[in-house]
């Protein structure tokens, strides 16, 4: 964690609760959704806690993902049907892998999952797709980074990829506009101290994986950037190779706006995940 850097000051904010864990000293297991109508389930307990969240509306040049973890980035698409594999596949990752390229100068972009979430259960149903995760957490650590790498790339190739500076980077794309119900909050990776995250076991009906939960720090510094739309996208650096002092892990979470309207519209989105070769 380092004091040097100061994060940018916004001139709104809410006062919120996020879910920590209550790190017992056991390893924790995660058993995530697999959609439609079940939820996550996870072996440790989690608490809430109360934090200011500060709304980055005005500020977002301010943001960067070497130094936060995280961006917001004007962002327009082609699709027309996010629930078409095929037209994912044809039109939103090249517009995806651009991007990213565009944003960090990656030398080359895979993008290898989507997830789509929703706040109804109803649409959750519907459409076999997931919940928000509401759980502070990042979605990998030092081991299931290169880990995923080697998972989903020829043995040879991503042995030679490994050799030089890797990130993972998620793209989060609202789906429904504005964003009222269950924001996305995003916590300053410079107020992270390495002893908040815990590596915790993350079973799949695949495959076992690894992500970070996190235990609660006052330190943490948190953002949001409300009512955001299909045109916007959030850069999220889940993971970087380099340990030169930049940004590599970064802790999200959704969360219950309390200035929301009552009657706001679930939230629907879906999240990209992308490696960045460098």
């Amino acid at each position: 964690m380092s004091g040097a850097a100061q994060p940018p000051e916004t001139a709104r904010s809410v006062s919120a609760t996020l879910s920590y864990l209550v790190y017992s000293g056991k390893r924790p297991i995660n058993y995530p959704s697999r959609g439609g109508g079940d939820l996550s389930r996870f072996s440790e307990r989690y608490e809430d806690r109360a934090v200011t969240i500060h709304d980055g509306r005005g500020q977002e040049a301010e943001f960067d993902l070497d130094r936060q973890g995280f961006a917001l980035i004007r962002h327009g698409t082609k699709v027309s049907d996010f629930f078409d594999d095929a037209e994912i596949k044809a039109v939103y990752d090249p517009e995806i892998e651009r991007l990213i390229k565009e944003t960090t100068g990656a030398a080359r972009v895979v993008v290898f999952d989507h997830t789509r979430r929703s706040g109804s259960q109803a649409t959750r149903e519907e459409m076999g797709i997931r919940e928000p995760a509401r759980n502070v957490h990042n979605d990998y650590t030092e081991r299931s980074g290169p880990q995923r790498v080697r998972d989903l790339l020829p043995a040879e190739e991503a042995e030679a990829l490994l050799g030089r500076r890797f990130a993972i980077i998620n793209v989060w794309r609202p789906l429904r506009e504005p964003v009222l119900s269950a924001p996305l909050a995003l916590c300053d990776a410079r107020s992270v101290a390495p002893g908040d995250l815990i590596a915790s076991e993350r079973r799949s009906k695949d495959r076992v994986g690894e992500i970070q939960q996190v235990i609660f720090n006052p330190e943490h510094r948190w953002y949001y950037f409300a009512d955001m739309g299909r045109t916007e996208v959030l850069l999220i650096k889940t993971y970087d190779a380099a340990e030169d002092g930049r940004a590599r892990f970064t802790i999200h979470t959704a969360f219950d706006d309390p200035t929301a309207p009552a009657d706001a519209p679930p939230r629907l989105s879906i999240e990209s995940r992308t490696f960045a070769f460098f």
